[in-house]
């Protein structure tokens, strides 16, 4: 990873240029929508994709402003991880927001799911939802502490996390986890001027559950929250543009339920 001199402080940002903002899993759905509203209010994006390389380029074209850039890379491959971070830090005059955003979804009801589909649905979410965060939250931060940046971590976990996952166990877990490490993260890097903060939203009409929506299923799905109806993704991209501003540096550590009361934590 590169490094700057200690004595060089943070490159000079660019008139009327917002901040650098990396968003992992942004080729659609929430990421997507995450994207688009840092870029609404003035911000440079990294718009990250592992393979869903036609959506991503379809969410940068759609984002205003300028400044923004395409960065693809594994996040299941350390190496890659870092390299994508300098990347992006390269193009956009620095990090000073990352949103882990990116998951993986397996099915694998533990009582109708084989041994060997049982430890392969556990490896990938882990290595993606979990290990994946995990690292590149180590690489942007580490970038954010030597060029004396206030940053901002922003993980997307789950309602899931809490209200359990019995078809997706895998899934849930590593979502709590991922609240968990933002929390000791919060601890950890306040020191250096960085907040760290989840989001944990409920149902969400993205299109990887649209078929479920479509379904039998999907009055059911819909009637979990008193509101009668599921998430737009805009509505958790601007939980996630309120826990990445500078006015949220106290909400620092939290998890904050984006579910629409389908589920209430004590």
């Amino acid at each position: 990873m590169s490094s700057r001199p200690d004595d060089v402080g943070p490159p000079p940002m660019r008139p009327g240029a917002g901040r650098g903002v990396l968003v992992t899993g942004a080729s659609r759905g929430i990421g997507r929508a995450v994207a688009a509203a840092f870029a609404r209010r003035g911000d440079r994006v990294a718009v990250h994709c592992s393979t869903r390389r036609g959506d991503a380029r379809e969410t940068l074209a759609g984002l205003e402003g300028a400044g923004h850039m395409l960065v693809e890379g594994d996040l299941t491959d350390p190496v890659r991880v870092e390299a994508l971070v300098d990347e992006a830090a390269e193009a956009l005059g620095g990090v000073d927001v990352l949103v882990n955003n990116a998951a993986v979804m397996v099915r694998h009801p533990l009582p109708t799911t084989s041994y060997a589909a049982w430890q392969e649905a556990w490896q990938r979410t882990a290595a993606v939802n979990l290990f994946g965060a995990v690292n590149i939250s180590y690489c942007a931060a580490r970038r954010m502490i030597a060029e004396g940046r206030a940053g901002r971590i922003v993980n997307v976990g789950s309602r899931g996390a809490f209200r359990g996952e019995p078809d997706h166990p895998a899934y849930g877990a590593t979502k709590a986890a991922l609240h968990a490490f933002g929390q000791s993260l919060a601890v950890s890097l306040a020191p250096h001027g960085i907040a760290v903060a989840s989001v944990a939203p409920g149902f969400v009409a993205t299109e990887r559950v649209a078929d479920r929506l479509a379904s039998a299923e999907g009055a059911a799905i819909t009637a979990q929250s008193p509101f009668g109806r599921v998430a737009e993704p805009e509505e958790i991209a601007s939980a996630v543009l309120y826990l990445a501003s500078p006015e949220a540096a106290w909400s620092s550590g939290t998890v904050l339920d984006v579910n629409g009361a389908s589920y209430l934590r004590t």
